[in-house]
């Protein structure tokens, strides 16, 4: 706080009456603290010496100055501070199953090791008997033969790829990112102090990478190839064939390593499509240089428990647990009993939950169908949709008359005016790289997702066309 004669000498202005009695001193508190919330609000430090100061690139890391909020995390808070205040929220922003259950067998292993005292340090790539799960799930599920040792347990999916992207890029290095993409894939990029190079992909494709494409991106400089599939934000997922083109290309540009997030592997809807998921590494000549992303946070509803792993040849794995070594020693103890309970309890849970989000993928998909000027590709995986609404940019909100008209100019401005007025959290695509877009996790509650889709048709179509 500012001393007590600053803070005197800043409100005299205001208040020109006996500054010692004690009605005047509480007002002098109070408007100093209006002050000093205004100031933090805007990123000012207030020092004791009463100076002030804005943080500038030379007092913090220059990456994390080139980092993005999580437009999720954004979102996410909004819904939250208004439901705290007593408003009936609806929030599709959230990427969680969070109305399934975690299966029973892995809520008691976790209550067992609480139990037994298991709460001490794991190994600091995880538990061996937990590794050697992991490594039959991608024998089994993958094709894939691993070793314990070339698999590295972390605190959730995201932190695996942070440490790899850390242990594998250099300042001048590229990263290739088809958009729309995972909202934290380039800020984990600019974290790690490489470039993300974004390639826009288009609906009518399914939302899916060409060689064409893949090729033409690539410069002396690239170094990784980020691939989500199924895909968070799309829900499209990448057919073998369209794989092997891309592979295709990549074997002549031996530099290039892949980064295959396939969290959401268990989430797809392939009777109906005839696709089946293919992990990048089970490809010709892929394996020496793909690290696979997995966790349990989406297909067993274990997102709180946050446990994730990288599995990659020896030497990347080592640099990950190096990374890893020095950030979060390991995973949680508790969590990683109850990832390995996950892996031997069989897939009767996850194909029930399966059956749940076909219904509510059926439901959104005839829900944005009915909603006139709005564009979605195929949804044959995870549990989102990606509907394009920029036909409803340039349209204005309603208002009385004589009023400013409030344009929609773009999907942030939608997603704020849908929340403020029609109480409904989306995340606008702005933040996975395409602004003609917004996402919507249907993983939750059915009625809520009913209401919420009621009312996103209703607000789209109240926007008048000036």
């Amino acid at each position: 706080l500012l001393p007590f004669p600053t803070r005197c000498r800043k409100m005299h202005r205001r208040y020109k009456h006996n500054l010692h009695s004690k009605q005047q001193l509480k007002l002098l508190r109070t408007a100093f603290d209006e002050i000093e919330r205004d100031l933090t609000t805007k990123g000012i430090e207030v020092r004791s010496n009463g100076e002030s100061k804005v943080p500038s690139q030379t007092d913090v890391n220059p990456n994390v100055m080139r980092m993005k909020p999580s437009a999720t995390i954004q979102i996410h808070a909004l819904a939250t501070a208004l439901k705290e205040k007593g408003e009936e929220v609806i929030s599709l922003a959230v990427g969680e199953p969070n109305d399934t259950k975690c299966p029973a067998p892995i809520l008691a292993a976790a209550q067992k090791a609480l139990s037994e005292g298991r709460t001490y340090y794991t190994s600091s790539s995880g538990m061996l008997e937990l590794r050697r799960e992991i490594c039959l799930k991608l024998k089994r599920d993958n094709g894939l033969e691993y070793t314990p040792a070339q698999v590295v347990v972390s605190n959730g999916a995201k932190q695996s790829i942070m440490q790899l992207v850390t242990a594998l890029v250099a300042p001048d290095d590229e990263v290739i990112i088809p958009a729309p993409y995972w909202t934290s894939y380039p800020d984990i990029c600019r974290l790690a102090g490489c470039s993300p190079k974004i390639i826009r992909t288009e609906a009518k494709d399914g939302y899916l990478l060409s060689p064409s494409q893949l090729e033409a991106a690539i410069t002396p400089n690239t170094r990784l190839l980020i691939l989500c599939t199924p895909s968070n934000p799309t829900g499209s997922m990448y057919p073998k064939a369209a794989l092997e083109a891309l592979a295709a290309v990549l074997r002549k540009h031996p530099r290039i390593f892949v980064v295959s997030d396939e969290i959401y592997e268990y989430i797809t809807y392939m009777g109906e499509e005839g696709l089946e998921h293919v992990s990048f590494a089970s490809l010709d000549g892929m394996y020496a240089r793909t690290a696979v992303i997995n966790g349990f946070s989406k297909g067993f509803a274990m997102t709180g428990f946050r446990l994730g792993y990288v599995a990659a040849p020896l030497p990347v794995a080592k640099l990950c647990a190096k990374v890893q070594g020095q950030i979060t020693s390991c995973a949680c103890s508790i969590s990683q009993h109850a990832g390995v309970a996950a892996l031997r309890m069989g897939m009767g849970p996850v194909k029930e939950m399966l059956k749940d989000f076909r219904k509510k993928r059926q439901f959104v998909v005839d829900s944005l169908k009915s909603i006139k000027g709005v564009v979605c590709s195929k949804l044959v995986g995870a549990f989102y949709a990606l509907p394009q609404i920029s036909s409803y940019y340039g349209r204005a909100i309603p208002g009385t008359a004589g009023e400013k008209k409030t344009i929609i100019s773009d999907s942030t401005a939608f997603c704020k005016y849908l929340l403020s007025k029609y109480k409904v959290a989306l995340v606008p695509g702005a933040g996975f790289g395409d602004d003609r877009c917004v996402r919507i996790s249907y993983a939750g509650d059915i009625e809520d997702l009913k209401k919420a889709m009621t009312r996103l048709k209703a607000c789209l179509e109240s926007l008048v066309v000036v």
